[in-house]
């Protein structure tokens, strides 16, 4: 009886201790796939064990280059089920591209985010001769595929959609089905839900450094672009921070926004890393 006794107790502690901590939800980069959260998941179990950790599966390798309107609503109709489940909230970790993804589906969704984890994703945009883009584009250089990206059919790639080219602003607010959109640069009759929605969060975690080589800038990670000249405008010069077109500015004087920039990470690492899981993701997933 005392032994029985034992384990159950036992297996209340553990039990308790496991709800304590919320759900996660990973997203993974470009043309990467749901293993991608292996590193991490490893991560989160050593300090928070039985942690539900749900990495989505949908629009892997070549898949994830569709359309990121198409990506959001589709991984919608999973999350939605996740949050739904976990009333007492949940976590984002997204990684890369799936960054975007997840900001699509914050604006979107009424949802029960507590942390959105932006780790090395171009929330401002992309504009650079990277190794992806000669990968996938090796005809056109980063002056050039405006040309191509700012068209119905260049909108239909998901690097398109965040394609920011900063000597071309209006061509790209006109163009740019996704990211002007989030933005709130165009006029839209989603632009008050959007910011409304975004502004469920409690913490937004924007993760980068200057070693990164694929998000250019890599201020992008942390909201931060070039201007006409390519000089860097950090987050609170952009027009979208000081207008507050989607919340960014209200997050920011609740001081909800936290930034880390970690130097010498290239960008496939940022996941792997133990140094920044202890340093920018550990203490927020509780």
């Amino acid at each position: 009886m005392t032994s029985l006794l034992f384990l159950f107790v036992t297996l209340f502690e553990v039990t308790s201790l496991c709800l304590c901590y919320k759900p996660v939800i990973y997203m993974h980069g470009i043309l990467a796939a749901p293993d991608e959260v292996k590193p991490i998941l490893d991560f989160i179990e050593k300090i928070h064990p039985g942690t539900n950790v749900t990495t989505i599966d949908a629009f892997s390798g070549y898949e994830s280059l569709q359309p990121l309107w198409t990506q959001v609503y589709k991984i919608k109709e999973i999350v939605t089920g996740i949050m739904n489940e976990h009333p007492g909230g949940v976590h984002m970790i997204c990684f890369s591209q799936g960054g975007l993804v997840c900001r699509g589906l914050l604006s979107v969704t009424r949802h029960n985010v507590d942390t959105f984890i932006s780790l090395s994703s171009p929330q401002a945009g992309q504009y650079g001769d990277t190794a992806y883009l000669k990968y996938l584009f090796p005809h056109f250089v980063k002056k050039e595929i405006y040309r191509y990206f700012y068209t119905s059919f260049g909108q239909h790639w998901s690097v398109g959609n965040y394609w920011h080219d900063p000597h071309h602003e209006e061509l790209y607010r006109n163009q740019s089905v996704f990211l002007a959109l989030l933005d709130n640069d165009t006029n839209s009759a989603h632009n008050i839900d959007f910011k409304n929605n975004f502004l469920r969060l409690k913490n937004l975690v924007l993760i980068g450094g200057p070693h990164d080589q694929v998000i250019t800038p890599w201020q992008s990670s942390q909201f931060g672009f070039l201007n006409g000249t390519e000089h860097i405008l950090e987050m609170r010069q952009q027009q979208f921070y000081v207008k507050d077109s989607f919340g960014l500015k209200t997050l920011d004087r609740r001081k909800a926004i936290h930034t880390y920039t970690i130097p010498g990470i290239e960008h496939v690492m940022w996941y792997r890393d133990q140094k920044v899981f202890d340093c920018c993701i550990k203490h927020w997933l509780t």
